[in-house]
């Protein structure tokens, strides 16, 4: 697991004001892996952002991964609001959507695109 580096550091400040309309500053990084059960789910750093302007926190959660077959990547922030209280709930709870998401997708397929798996 690699640091992130400055340029990883400013791409992450610049997708939380896109996303949020606040201003970010670094705090520190925390290298996490998210298991379930045996399985390494997911590995990474997570950097910790103080924001300021929101009503409800000061603290922002944020992290980037590799987009499958492409040199770009997909940024992640989830915001320190209850329950999600620690870089570890930020992923988790990441983790759980995109899972319900692709599920959705799968249910709401036809029949014939069901049984193509």
């Amino acid at each position: 697991m690699n640091k992130g580096n400055r340029s990883d550091i400013d791409d992450l400040k610049k997708a939380i004001k896109d996303l949020y309309h606040y201003k970010a500053s670094h705090l520190k990084e925390v290298a996490l892996i998210e298991k379930y059960g045996p399985s390494t789910v997911w590995r990474g750093i997570v950097h910790i952002f103080k924001i300021t302007g929101h009503p409800e926190t000061d603290i922002c959660y944020a992290w980037s991964s590799p987009i499958d077959g492409s040199k770009k990547r997909r940024y992640y922030s989830v915001l320190k609001i209850p329950p999600i209280d620690s870089p570890e709930k930020a992923v988790r709870a990441t983790i759980v959507q995109m899972y319900k998401k692709a599920r959705s997708k799968r249910e709401g397929a036809s029949p014939d695109e069901k049984n193509s798996d």
